[in-house]
């Protein structure tokens, strides 16, 4: 009987993983990068007078994210983030409609007031690990072309954003169906990128 049960409750759980949304631009399967791509136009999602930011780069780091911060699609789990040079994200029209959601937060997202789409973020603290590098979301571009997601963050935040806790495992399983290693924090590469920044500014290791 254990192994019938066991068999059920397998059958149940992919069911439910094939059933769960992640992300609207990643439930149908993701397309690789295009060689060469130059970036493309992010748009906001109001009737008239959008607000367009030109990124003049490809993306990289491109993840799903759980927390409670980034902007995502409604019904969505996960938002879609990645992040370019700072340099290259220029608003090019209706800017005077952005507003920063919290000015506290490390991350300054600029949102449409219209919309409240989030357009790019920004960190302002030049001790951050990743200042100089600005979060957007590419699933505002209409190019096709953008690198895809590379795995997933913050996966149990979903909760406080009212998950089911005892979903928690077909979610996990669809991310892994699809590619994404589940993190309950950023990448491994990342992580290892904010501890040598961590050394390298309390001057444990040479800059």
């Amino acid at each position: 009987m254990s192994g019938i049960r066991c068999k059920t409750n397998l059958r149940e759980g992919l069911t439910m993983a094939k059933a769960i949304s992640i992300h609207p631009a990643v439930d149908l399967g993701m397309k690789p990068a295009a060689a060469n791509f130059a970036g493309g136009t992010l748009v906001c999602h109001c009737s008239d007078k959008k607000v367009t930011v030109a990124i003049d780069a490809q993306c990289a780091h491109n993840h799903v994210c759980g927390c409670t911060k980034c902007w995502k699609p409604a019904g969505a789990l996960f938002s879609q983030v990645a992040v370019v040079p700072r340099g290259k994200v220029r608003v090019t029209a209706n800017g005077d409609k952005l507003a920063v959601v919290d000015s506290k937060a490390a991350i300054q997202r600029h949102a449409c007031k219209g919309c409240g789409v989030h357009m790019f973020g920004r960190i302002e603290n030049e001790k951050h690990p990743f200042y100089g590098l600005d979060f957007i979301h590419t699933e505002l571009s209409s190019s096709a072309g953008w690198a895809p997601p590379e795995f997933a963050a913050f996966d149990s935040s979903i909760i406080e954003s009212g998950a089911d806790p005892a979903e928690m495992g077909a979610v996990r399983a669809k991310l892994k169906g699809m590619g994404l290693e589940p993190y309950d924090c950023l990448s491994p590469a990342l992580m290892d990128a904010i501890a040598t920044h961590t050394t390298k500014a309390a001057g444990v290791r040479p800059r």
